[in-house]
């Protein structure tokens, strides 16, 4: 089974640097590629095409473009190639902040491109997976904290001990069909609203 062909969008406004990268991706094997050459209405034109990946391509980057580029990209969760003909350490910390996946400096070459946008991709999905990993983690602690104070005012109301309280709580969770953490949260609420 064959994966899904990418969606590229390509943004550059300059043509010829536009058809390297663009002759580039096709020559690797990429059929669905977009090529902007404004970037006025970038936004709505991302909302349109919604591609999988973007290449951004800025041959003489000023401050402000950059600027307008980074907030787009923090606003667009997809992995981005970002190709400039020249850079310094303020541009560069602020590609990565912008969540920019690969930042390529002087370094447009249509054999390259391939390879540095499959890098892009790579480094972006191992980036939201630790994202995903990261909030999965806090959920999780959150969870345990409510369950841990939940305990606690069972033990403290009923006179138990801990594993009393768990069974208790697991108990309900299971007899109303309900997540342990619901259960420990009402537990929790209820406990705030008697001791006011």
């Amino acid at each position: 089974m064959s994966a899904k062909p990418l969606s590229i969008l390509v943004i550059d406004e300059n043509h010829i640097r536009a058809s390297i990268i663009e002759t580039g991706l096709r020559e690797a094997g990429h059929e669905h590629v977009t090529v902007l050459h404004e970037i006025v209405g970038l936004a709505r034109q991302i909302e349109v095409i919604v591609p999988d990946v973007i290449v951004i391509d800025i041959e003489n980057p000023n401050r402000d473009m950059m600027e307008h580029l980074f907030q787009l990209t923090r606003a667009v969760s997809r992995p981005i190639a970002m190709f400039v003909d020249r850079s310094d350490t303020a541009s560069i910390e602020a590609a990565v902040e912008a969540g920019v996946s690969a930042y390529i400096v002087d370094g447009l070459k249509k054999e390259r491109v391939k390879p540095i946008l499959d890098m892009a991709v790579s480094r972006f999905n191992a980036f939201s997976r630790l994202q995903r990993e990261l909030a999965d983690a806090k959920s999780a602690l959150e969870e345990r904290k409510i369950i841990e104070r939940a305990k606690g005012i069972l033990m403290q109301m009923r006179q138990i001990s801990e594993e009393e309280a768990f069974t208790m709580l697991r108990q309900t969770a299971m007899n109303e069909k309900k997540k342990l953490t619901d259960i420990a949260q009402s537990v929790v609420t209820a406990a705030g609203l008697l001791m006011r």
